[in-house]
C-alpha cells in the first residue's frame, strides 16, 4: 500500500469511528423522541433536512452519475430506508441499549449475506460467532421464553443493514461516493415521507425535539452517510466492519450515561458475547489470510 493510500485508509478508519460514536449517541435521543412523535414523522423530517444539507453542495455530482449508478443508489437507499423504519419502530418497544446491541448484529449478518449473494465461502468460525451472538442476544433481550416484538423488528433491520454494507462495499467508488450518498439519502427521505401518508409528516413538537432532529439529520444522517460511503471506498469490508462493531458499545454507554438505562450483569455479559462474535467473524478470516501470506513468503 502506498503512503497516500495508507493515509486515506487511516483517515477513513477514524472517520468510521466518529460515525459509530454519532450513531451510538442517537439511540437514547430517538427513544425520547418517538415517545412524543410518530416514528414515520420523525424520520421524514430528519431525512428531509438531510436531503437539503446534501443536495445543495453535491447537486453537480449527481449530474455525473450514470444510469447504473443511479439504480445502485436507489437500491441502497431503499434498503437503508426500510431498515431505518424497522429499527426505529423497534426502539419504541425496547430499551436504547438493547436496540444498540441488536442493531450491531449486522456485523454477523454481513458475512452470511456475502456468502449467499456473492458466493463467498463461509468459514466454520463464523458459525461459532453466530452461536455466540445468539447467546448474547438471549441474555440481553430474552424475557421468559419469548423475545420482545421490538427486538424482532430490530433484528430485521440489522439484516437489512448487513445487506446495505454488502451492496455499498461492492458499488462504492471514491469518485462517486458523495453523489451515491446523496441519492441514498434522497430515497430514504422519500420512503419515510410515503410512510407518513395520508396525513403527511407532523413537525417536532418543541425546541428540544427540533434540536435533536436537526442533530440527527446533519450529523447522523447526511454526515454519517457521506463518511461511511467514502470510507468503504477506501477500506476493506473486514476493516470497516471491525470499526463499526463499536456502535453498540457507544449506544449502551450513552444510554446508561445520559438516558434511563441501568447497567446490569445481563447487559455486560450479553454485550461481551455479541462483541466477541462480531470480532471473531471479522478477525478470523483476516488472521487466516495473514497466515497464508506468511507461508507464501516462507516458500
Amino acid at each position: 500500500m502506498s503512503g497516500a493510500s495508507s493515509r486515506k485508509a487511516t483517515l477513513a478508519t477514524f472517520g468510521l469511528i466518529a460515525v459509530t460514536a454519532i450513531w451510538g449517541s442517537t439511540f437514547f435521543l430517538i427513544k425520547d423522541l418517538v415517545a412524543r412523535m410518530a416514528v414515520a414523522d420523525f424520520l421524514a423530517v430528519r431525512f428531509a433536512i438531510a436531503v437539503l444539507a446534501m443536495a445543495l453542495p453535491f447537486h453537480r455530482h449527481l449530474l455525473r452519475l450514470s444510469r447504473r449508478e443511479w439504480g445502485q443508489g436507489i437500491a441502497l437507499g431503499t434498503i437503508f430506508g426500510v431498515a431505518q423504519l424497522l429499527q426505529t419502530f423497534g426502539l419504541e418497544h425496547t430499551s436504547a441499549s438493547i436496540s444498540g446491541f441488536a442493531t450491531g448484529m449486522y456485523v454477523v449478518f454481513t458475512p452470511l449475506l456475502g456468502t449467499v449473494l456473492l458466493r463467498q465461502r463461509l468459514p466454520s468460525v463464523t458459525w461459532i460467532a453466530v452461536l455466540l451472538s445468539v447467546g448474547g442476544l438471549a441474555l440481553l433481550a430474552l424475557h421468559g421464553l419469548s423475545i420482545g416484538y421490538g427486538v424482532w423488528l430490530t433484528l430485521a433491520s440489522a439484516a437489512l443493514y448487513g445487506l446495505h454494507i454488502v451492496g455499498l462495499g461492492t458499488w462504492s467508488r471514491p469518485g462517486s461516493a458523495f453523489a451515491l450518498s446523496t441519492v441514498q439519502v434522497m430515497v430514504i427521505a422519500a420512503i419515510c415521507l410515503i410512510a407518513t401518508l395520508p396525513s403527511g409528516p407532523a413537525l417536532p413538537p418543541d425546541r428540544g425535539a427540533w434540536i435533536a432532529v436537526v442533530y440527527m439529520a446533519i450529523a447522523a444522517g447526511a454526515g454519517a452517510m457521506l463518511v461511511q460511503t467514502w470510507a468503504q471506498a477506501h477500506l476493506s469490508p473486514t476493516r470497516a466492519a471491525i470499526v463499526m462493531t463499536m456502535e453498540p458499545v457507544f449506544a449502551a454507554g450513552f444510554a446508561v450515561s445520559f438516558g434511563d438505562d441501568v447497567l446490569t450483569w445481563r447487559m455486560l455479559a450479553g454485550g461481551v458475547l455479541i462483541l466477541a462474535a462480531m470480532y471473531l467473524v471479522e478477525l478470523a478470516p483476516r488472521s487466516a489470510a495473514l497466515q497464508a501470506e506468511g507461508l507464501h513468503h516462507e516458500v
